[in-house]
């Protein structure tokens, strides 16, 4: 294990604590897996649960914020990508985004969301999209997992120095997740997915295999495509409301599977928290339309027809690649572009990799020729223009599940649970992580 950074340093019980965290088995973090909602200051007001914690609410430390962000979101080395078509053999598919890959999985390796988290001391994003692999393996391919943990440290960016607010009540919070989300001394983590970014590659996926889309809500072709009818088959188009759909999917299983590999490092390391989707995300991301909530501060549209308003991107951190953010598609299409082939890029043969002949695999990419550019920019300018968006019927950005993080008053499970209610790591937890015991930590004022 590595010992220090310059600016991070870990205590010998942390060390300690690290050291029993990788030898904490998958199966009892699947098979001891509970939604443990009830913190540390927490209070439940009624009902035949309800419970007021004796003490003040107990922030993770920032080794523990650290852990549960790279398990979310973290860079765990270089993605493999997808090895054969033979529509494009013997061409290698040049389908994705981002050369390494990170903890949790991405439709063909597209990974266009982006880590955002909030706790008392500001709000934040966690920028590990685009970025590569920071520590090497050895020769027997494994990585020091404390000199990985510590070196995520630098995608930390800080956007306000105040937690988010989001209103406990509805229509901004479920009214089950009104007495315990986003509270004093939680943490609250959530990926947030470029869908317009996501749709496009997929639009670049289906061009290299000769596809292209039908607009099947108006029940006409796209107009041109007829031009490109030696690259792609354009009497046999994908219905675009299937298309849609099937990308708001992938996003959401991006997004599902990120926060589940969070909630298992929970179990591993015990602390509580729980999954939940229960907070507006269209008024989380910005689009609330009343100034006192301004949420991450997305700007957004909204139209007559629409059910909802639609956020396009935070300005200088998470701009969706469509209008008002790049001038037309076309400009979004090229951008994506030179992402998969600038320096760093899946597709720069320069950029190395998990292969004994790195710059020679990524070298045989299928190419993105004009035509493909054309084709893919031609059927996104058509839909940007005709509904109003991009993509035409899901949103640009997305945001689904919440991964709540905090430490768990035990006393409120003892009183009302059967043994079993929580993992030895959550009974240890505050000896190993924190060096202290439950009845030394501070009460609350009113002297219970």
């Amino acid at each position: 294990m590595s010992d220090t950074t310059s600016d991070f340093e870990i205590h010998p019980h942390e060390r300690r604590a690290l050291e029993a965290l990788l030898q904490f088995p998958l199966t009892e973090a699947l098979f001891g897996r509970r939604s443990r909602r009830f913190a540390l200051g927490g209070e439940l007001p009624e009902g035949p649960l309800a419970y007021k914690s004796r003490y003040e609410p107990y922030p993770l430390s920032e080794l523990e914020r650290l852990l549960i962000l790279t398990t979310v979101g973290g860079l765990t080395g270089w993605h493999n990508l997808i090895s054969h078509h033979k529509n494009v053999a013997p061409k290698l598919p040049s389908y994705s985004g981002m050369a390494a890959g990170r903890t949790f999985p991405s439709a063909a390796g597209f990974h266009t969301s982006q880590i955002f988290f909030t706790d008392d001391s500001g709000t934040y994003t966690f920028k590990t999209r685009d970025a590569n692999p920071p520590v090497a393996r050895n020769s027997q391919g494994q990585v020091d997992p404390v000199a990985l943990l510590l070196a995520h440290k630098q995608y930390i960016v800080r956007l306000s120095d105040s937690r988010l607010y989001i209103p406990p009540h509805e229509p901004y919070m479920a009214g089950h997740n009104a007495w315990n989300a986003n509270k004093p001394g939680s943490l609250l983590v959530w990926p947030i997915a470029d869908v317009a970014q996501h749709q496009l590659l997929k639009l670049l996926f289906i061009a290299q295999n000769g596809f292209v889309l039908y607009d099947d809500v108006h029940n006409r072709s796209i107009p041109g495509l007829e031009k490109f009818k030696d690259y792609v088959a354009v009497d046999k188009p994908y219905p675009l409301t299937a298309f849609d759909q099937a990308t708001l999917a992938e996003v959401s299983a991006e997004i599902s599977a990120a926060v589940f590999a969070g909630h298992l490092m929970q179990q591993a390391m015990g602390l509580g928290g729980w999954m939940l989707n229960g907070l507006d995300r269209v008024r989380t991301l910005g689009a609330s339309g009343d100034p006192a909530v301004p949420g991450l501060g997305f700007r957004y549209d909204f139209k007559p027809g629409w059910s909802r308003p639609n956020p396009t991107g935070l300005e200088g951190v998470f701009e969706g690649y469509c209008p008002p953010h790049y001038p037309h598609m076309k400009a979004a299409v090229e951008a994506l572009v030179e992402r998969k082939y600038k320096a760093g890029g899946p597709f720069n043969p320069e950029t190395p990799g998990p292969w004994k002949d790195s710059k020679a695999v990524r070298s045989q990419a299928f190419p993105h020729a004009e035509w493909l550019v054309e084709v893919v920019a031609l059927q996104a300018q058509y839909l940007f223009d005709t509904f109003g968006k991009f993509p035409a019927t899901v949103p640009t950005i997305y945001s689904l599940m919440f991964l709540q993080t905090h430490h768990l008053d035990l006393e409120y499970y003892d009183r009302f649970f059967e043994p079993g209610a929580y993992l030895q790591t959550h009974r240890e937890h505050l000896e190993k992580w924190h060096g202290v015991r439950l009845e030394d930590l501070p009460k609350r004022d009113d002297g219970r």
